[in-house]
């Protein structure tokens, strides 16, 4: 980094060549981000962090006129991050990045999540990546993209052989964008993670959900994926089942906010029968009850010894089925984090979670209960714990990030 200019004189310089007003935000955000990377090596860079979300002060917003100075700014060596998350980016800053990323030699990671991008914006962006040769980490999420966008991002996987990681998450894909993105990943094998949370379909048939099951029979690279909201039922998730006992690499597996009940639970029980490779497997906001709790119990009790994490959070279990999971982590040692708050937490449930929270075989930090006593009766308390409590948001306390609040991001780092 030595004889470089920092970040902050960058930008001035350009906002004076092309006369353009400075963001002070931006300018604060670019001085600490030349802070960092006097305290760190060249060959590690930083990521300049821009948010438009900060919890107690408000921050003006970056705008498409902003991004035409900070994008030259940061097409720099040392800077291998870029996050952008929650401002007022539209298609036409879009552009401006676009043409950064066809441009840059270090950018590795890209966040542009709750912006103003459009079809025609992501349009940019994925054209820019057919001839990109470094970005390994895009974030779109809550962008309104649509079918168009999301269909150029599809065919630029058909070329880009270096992109790792795609959320398109609540980015209004539809049934085609889904059947492309199955179809891209099913020879694909650059890509190991890919959200696809919130589509909007209209077809009760679960054609997305099968497409997705026989894309995983042949693809062998991709360990997280995420097909939450998908209005999955148990035809579906039979589907996947039986198409992940050919796959031999996926290790996060996001199901929540469907319609899963407990015969979809059986499924996925005799899945983890086999003991495959799932690491996490996230059930929040389905319904699988007791019968599918005891399921999922038997399973890991008697063959799993590989899943670590295990969300099953507002699923209309009650102590039946909670006791069952309670008592075969007992057996199983591998089973790390469970989380089961909204679900109807009777006496013999919180007796059995504070016994393990007691004993030290569930710390409090890989669950999302706590213990407390009234009147000689125990209770179970919230915590705001969980596989991906702030995925949407910065916290208001503690670091973003936090492995204590999104514990997804600490067992998905040693995948």
């Amino acid at each position: 980094m030595a004889g470089l200019p920092s970040l902050e004189e960058s930008y001035s310089a350009i906002c004076s060549e092309m006369g353009l007003l400075r963001n002070p935000y931006i300018m604060e955000k670019l001085r600490l981000t030349d802070k960092d990377a006097a305290q760190t090596s060249s060959d590690v860079g930083v990521t300049v962090k821009i948010p438009g979300n900060t919890p107690i002060v408000p921050v003006p917003r970056v705008t498409d006129s902003d991004i035409v100075a900070l994008a030259q700014a940061v097409n720099n060596t040392f800077v291998t991050g870029l996050d952008l998350r929650f401002n007022q980016l539209t298609d036409l800053g879009s552009q401006h990045l676009a043409n950064l990323l066809k441009e840059t030699v270090a950018l590795r990671y890209l966040n542009l999540m709750c912006n103003d991008i459009g079809p025609q914006g992501a349009e940019m962006i994925a054209k820019a990546l057919h001839r990109n040769e470094t970005l390994k980490r895009l974030q779109l999420t809550g962008n309104k993209i649509g079918n168009i966008g999301a269909m150029s991002l599809a065919s630029m996987l058909q070329i880009n052989n270096c992109l790792e990681d795609l959320d398109v998450s609540d980015c209004d894909v539809d049934t085609q964008s889904l059947v492309a993105f199955a179809t891209v990943l099913t020879w694909n094998k650059s890509l190991r993670i890919i959200n696809l949370n919130r589509p909007l379909l209209f077809s009760q048939q679960e054609e997305t959900t099968v497409h997705m099951a026989q894309m995983l029979k042949m693809n062998q690279h991709l360990i997280e994926l995420h097909l939450g909201k998908h209005d999955m039922k148990d035809f579906g998730v039979e589907r996947l089942s039986e198409a992940l006992t050919f796959n031999f690499t996926l290790r996060y597996l996001d199901l929540r906010c469907n319609k899963i009940t407990r015969d979809g639970a059986k499924c996925l029980s005799e899945y983890l029968k086999n003991n495959r490779p799932l690491e996490i497997l996230d059930l929040t906001s389905n319904r699988i009850e007791d019968d599918g709790a005891i399921y999922l119990s038997e399973a890991i009790s008697l063959f799993n010894t590989n899943l670590k994490a295990l969300a099953i959070t507002s699923n209309n279990i009650t102590g039946k089925g909670l006791v069952a999971l309670a008592e075969a982590m007992k057996i199983n040692s591998s089973l790390s984090y469970i989380y089961i708050w909204g679900n109807k937490l009777d006496e013999p449930t919180c007796v059995a979670f504070s016994e393990m929270i007691s004993c030290g075989r569930l710390p409090e930090e890989h669950t999302d209960v706590s213990p407390y006593v009234v009147d000689g009766q125990v209770y179970l308390a919230e915590l705001s714990h969980g596989l991906r409590k702030h995925y949407y948001w910065t916290p208001s306390f503690g670091p973003d990030g936090d492995p204590v609040a999104n514990s997804a991001l600490a067992l998905s780092a040693g995948m």
